[in-house]
């Protein structure tokens, strides 16, 4: 996420979060907040080329290992998500997609590129808040190996709601990671073909 993404990110969150951060937030967070990840999904256009030329395949633009376009206007960015890094593990602060955009498998592709950024930083486990009422994403979280961990009363400050509190065991044992790579590799699969199709950029 660069601050040239940040209206667009602005724009998902209205539509995701009953108490949506101000852009304030999110300049803090990508620009004084070391231990801070955050990563943008954008809706790749339907002709051009990369950076360097080369003509792209926009049915496969969506891999988290695409090279990243540079951003474009703010209807572009379709979802985007977040984590704090702490010594070795990674707290997941935010996962959210256009609400046009949902049951596409573009949330879980977000949890694949955290998770393999947690990877290339060397994390050994993942934790998260999710509302106890939201079981799609609490599913999803399972999916990937997440379990219950505990509750933190009233944590949401709109409705009170309690917040469940997730965690992985060590993602850098062969079993999680043989059961990621699968995941991914299903993942991959479904979205290759995928139309509109869009691009996971690096994170800064």
């Amino acid at each position: 996420m660069e601050v040239a993404d940040i209206p667009g990110v602005l724009e998902v969150d209205r539509e995701s979060y009953p108490l949506p951060w101000p852009a304030s937030a999110y300049r803090r967070e990508i620009s004084n907040n070391r231990h801070a990840r955050y990563v943008v999904l954008r809706e790749e256009s339907s002709s051009g080329s990369a950076d360097d030329g080369a003509p792209r395949d926009h049915r496969r633009g969506w891999l988290p290992w695409a090279k990243p376009r540079a951003p474009e206007t703010a209807a572009n960015i379709v979802g985007y998500a977040g984590m704090w890094i702490v010594a070795d593990e990674a707290h997941v602060t935010t996962i959210a997609v256009r609400r046009r955009d949902r049951g596409r498998g573009l949330g879980e592709l977000l949890l694949v590129r955290l998770i393999e950024i947690a990877y290339e930083l060397g994390i050994r486990w993942m934790t998260l808040e999710v509302r106890v009422s939201n079981e799609t994403a609490q599913n999803l979280y399972r999916k990937y190996s997440f379990r219950n961990a505990g509750i933190r009363k009233r944590y949401y400050s709109d409705n009170n709601e309690d917040a469940l509190i997730m965690t992985t065991d060590d993602i850098t044992l062969a079993a999680y990671r043989t059961r990621f790579d699968e995941l991914r590799q299903t993942l991959s699969t479904r979205l290759a073909s995928s139309e509109p199709a869009v691009a996971l950029a690096e994170p800064r």
